[in-house]
């Protein structure tokens, strides 16, 4: 059941689901946030363990809000937790929560000093302002973000972690705006960061999400946006599912190949994906967007064997 609190300044009407705790955090009642709080939420989200991060993010809010006051270390924290929020509200629909959530994990993030926080604060706050039609906003934080994390000579591996993250989001962020070149450009940046950091492996970063397979899996996403659907297909083809590290990013690479099979006008193959969505991370095909493309598939081909009860078995929400 939704409630509404409001969580500081900037915060607004926030959502916030869910008030219970769950065990995934080391001591509940502690009002520091500790690294492995970090990581047991960090894993829910990436298993797709939605409905339980639900109920651990109100004291991870509290916690995070405590933490920044801290100092630069605390508010470092204090990002990974309201981006997360972020995410989060983004896989229910919730724009305007997640947006707010991306504000405050920005104010953090200024407070820390950290090029790198200020990359993942971008990364949360582009989503809901290129949802809500403001891609340019979204180019030009995101572009900040890339540059500062590229004025070092030698960037840790962090850095080209984070850069390249930084610069797959713009891409398809660019790609929503129909801006080809400026899509290509950030792709290419990605792919030349990920190979960077694959020529080091040694040096990859604890928690990395920058590989070959990540950036494959936003060029699917990005060719569709730009309308050449062959090519996102060719892309998704040459995917290998098992070379994505999360059940999250397993269940992201078949939803987008869902929408580029329903693009193509092949309904059974966008049924297939999206099949593959659930057996990945069953609460990610009852997101809203996921949900969506179920009623697509289920409404042009009711004939299909198992749509129906696929749809009916996904239809709970998120957090019902």
């Amino acid at each position: 059941m939704e409630r509404r609190t409001v969580l500081g300044a900037g915060l607004g009407a926030a959502v916030v689901w869910a008030s219970a705790t769950t065990p995934a955090l080391a001591d509940w009642r502690s009002r520091r946030l500790e690294d492995q709080d970090l990581a047991a939420a960090r894993a829910l989200f990436t298993a797709g363990e939605y409905d339980r991060l639900h109920q651990a993010l109100p004291v991870l809010l509290t916690r995070a809000r405590d933490s920044e006051a801290t100092g630069p270390v605390g508010a470092s924290h204090a990002v990974a937790v309201w981006a997360l929020a972020s995410q989060l509200a983004v896989k229910n629909g919730a724009l305007e929560t997640a947006a707010a959530f991306a504000a405050q994990a920005g104010e953090a993030a200024r407070r820390s000093g950290r090029p790198v926080m200020l990359a993942a604060a971008a990364r949360a706050a582009a989503t809901p302002l290129r949802r809500t039609g403001r891609a340019g906003h979204a180019l030009r934080l995101l572009e900040e973000a890339y540059d500062q994390l590229g004025a070092a000579v030698r960037p840790s591996a962090g850095a080209l972690n984070a850069s390249g993250m930084v610069a797959l989001t713009a891409a398809y962020t660019a790609a929503q705006a129909h801006m080809p070149y400026a899509a290509e450009e950030f792709a290419a940046w990605a792919e030349e960061s990920a190979e960077r950091l694959a020529r080091a492996s040694s040096r990859s970063p604890a928690g990395g999400e920058l590989s070959a397979a990540q950036c494959a899996l936003y060029r699917v996403g990005i060719h569709r946006e730009l309308g050449d659907v062959d090519k996102a297909l060719a892309y998704a083809a040459h995917l290998d599912p098992d070379a994505l590290p999360t059940a999250e990013r397993r269940a992201r690479a078949a939803t987008d190949t869902a929408r580029a099979w329903l693009a193509a006008g092949n309904v059974p193959a966008a049924f297939e994906q999206l099949q593959r969505v659930e057996r990945a991370a069953p609460q990610e095909a009852r997101r809203p967007s996921v949900r969506a493309l179920t009623a697509q598939v289920a409404a042009g081909r009711p004939d299909l064997p198992g749509v129906t009860a696929f749809a009916r078995r996904t239809a709970a929400p998120l957090s019902a």
